[in-house]
């Protein structure tokens, strides 16, 4: 039988490996996520004064297993690949093609006119071009200075309205 002669930080050192071996086991770390395999499908979503464009990236699909829809200002983008018989024959080293369903769903920030609506699809990316409606559009307001009209852009036009005596 051997004395050890008692260090009080050995069992805190023990105990802080015993949690860091815990956390390493329990969670996935970032570095393993890509940002795509995290979204699912990368989308660009720019707006302009009078429309948005929207750029999908939707790789290996047929237009035929896209879907678009919009309801009120909610854009849903979703495909569903049909996917190949998988072959008992073959031995896969690496099979990294998935196969099934992708969708994103965003929120617009104002209502878009669906009716005039154009989705174009080349290459792996589908366009969308949403026109904005025109409630969501900006005005020019115009104020009336002194008998001549100024555009709010500090532009003057004159009137046809002489102020009143």
């Amino acid at each position: 039988m051997s004395i050890q002669r008692w260090d009080p930080f050995r069992d805190v050192l023990r105990l802080r490996d015993a949690m860091d071996r815990l956390l390493e086991e329990s969670f996935v770390r970032p570095t393993s996520i890509t940002p795509t395999a995290a979204l699912g499908m990368p989308l660009d979503v720019e707006e302009t004064d009078h429309e948005y464009t929207i750029r999908a990236s939707l790789p290996g699909f047929k237009p035929e297993e896209i879907n678009v829809s919009l309801q009120g200002d909610v854009l849903t983008i979703s495909g569903q690949h049909k996917g190949e018989e998988e072959r008992r024959e073959q031995n896969y080293l690496i099979r990294e093609r998935r196969m099934g369903s992708v969708s994103r769903t965003v929120t617009l920030p104002s209502r878009v006119q669906a009716d005039q609506a154009k989705a174009e699809y080349e290459n792996g990316e589908l366009v969308l071009t949403l026109p904005k409606a025109e409630e969501a559009r900006p005005k020019q307001i115009q104020i009336n200075v002194g008998g001549q009209q100024q555009l709010s852009g500090g532009q003057q036009t004159a009137t046809s309205e002489q102020p009143q005596q």
